[in-house]
């Protein structure tokens, strides 16, 4: 009986719970079409959700086939669906974070979550853009970045971390990239990556003294604008320098958790805090956003990094790769 070729997590574990497994080819309900995937984004969040560690937040069993976003053709269409969707290139969540299919050949989709590729744009970049690209687009957007600003980046090595530094920078922004940049993997490709994407400095915050830098860097006041893609201790201090008056996205997790800044600090700071919340949008409003980001994307007004690619059956060593810290930028698979 054909089938297609999925990675999917067998139990809760490392990396090498990650096992390749054969599914029935998807059928194109009621509403619904049928990508056949050349890429797949992998998250740091793939990566938690499959640990076992957040469990409690997102209601998943093994066994799954992890991973919610692609770009490929659509190659069926269900009743209901406009036909014209057949033959078109395009990206599409695949369902809630974790567990909604996105690590396999092909994959069956809402016909609402379809957008269509702009031409002139590679598939691989339109994987690499659908998640982060609608983010740094929300979160500029509600933040903001304004000419002269000096604007903090934690986490500015990622996919979504690049992209601010892009669009803060576009805004006249003066940017300060804060990652791990020394005694890592790849620690020298990553300084270049944020330098490339127009950071004007770039701080390590494995380093004792890295808000001491930031301080200095900014003239004592701090940053007018911080994005937290990092959270925990780092976010924290990040937040006790920003300067009084000033803004604060904290929508990262990837040091163990938010930074957990409380309504009466942010309020004593008069520092405006955004939290996670304010980052997630609509399905609609999702889908429009993602047209806007393929759409600067193609007209190479942002440009996403892809550091990193490996094959669907390798999906271990992607997920590993996160784990070490050994990533700069998106990480993609590829299926063919």
């Amino acid at each position: 009986m054909p089938g297609i070729r999925a990675i999917a997590v067998a139990a809760f574990g490392g990396p090498e719970v990650l096992a390749p497994m054969t599914l029935a080819v998807p059928v194109a309900g009621e509403g619904r079409a049928v990508i056949a995937v050349s890429a797949a984004d992998v998250l740091f969040l793939d990566t938690l959700i499959r640990s076992g560690r957040f469990g409690g937040s997102f209601p998943i069993a093994p066994p799954y086939v992890p991973g919610n976003g692609v770009a490929g053709h659509v190659v069926a269409t269900g009743p209901g669906v406009d036909p014209g969707w057949a033959g078109q290139r395009v990206v599409a969540h695949t369902g809630p974070h974790g567990g909604s299919g996105g690590y396999a050949e092909q994959v069956a989709v809402p016909a609402e979550r379809l957008v269509g590729v702009p031409d002139g744009l590679d598939l691989r970049a339109a994987a690499a853009v659908l998640h982060d690209g609608p983010t740094a687009l929300g979160l500029m957007t509600r933040i903001g970045a304004r000419d002269g600003e000096w604007v903090l980046v934690l986490g500015a090595a990622g996919g979504l971390g690049l992209l601010l530094v892009q669009l803060a920078k576009a805004q006249g922004a003066r940017v300060i990239g804060a990652a791990r940049t020394a005694g890592i993997p790849r620690s020298e490709e990553k300084l270049n990556a944020i330098i490339k994407a127009g950071a004007e400095i770039v701080v390590d915050y494995n380093s004792p003294t890295w808000t001491a830098q930031v301080l200095g860097a900014t003239g004592g006041t701090g940053p007018d604008v911080v994005f937290d893609g990092v959270g925990g201790q780092l976010g924290r201090a990040a937040f006790a320098i920003t300067a009084p008056g000033g803004r604060f996205s904290s929508h990262g997790v990837t040091a163990g958790g938010f930074a957990g800044i409380t309504p009466s600090a942010a309020a004593e700071r008069q520092v405006r805090v955004q939290g996670i919340e304010q980052a997630q949008y609509a399905p609609g409003q999702r889908e429009e956003l993602i047209g806007r980001a393929l759409a600067d994307a193609a007209a190479q007004r942002i440009e996403p990094v892809i550091g990193q690619i490996f094959p669907l059956e390798q999906a271990a060593r992607a997920h590993a790769a996160i784990a070490a810290r050994a990533v700069i930028g998106k990480t993609l698979l590829t299926v063919g």
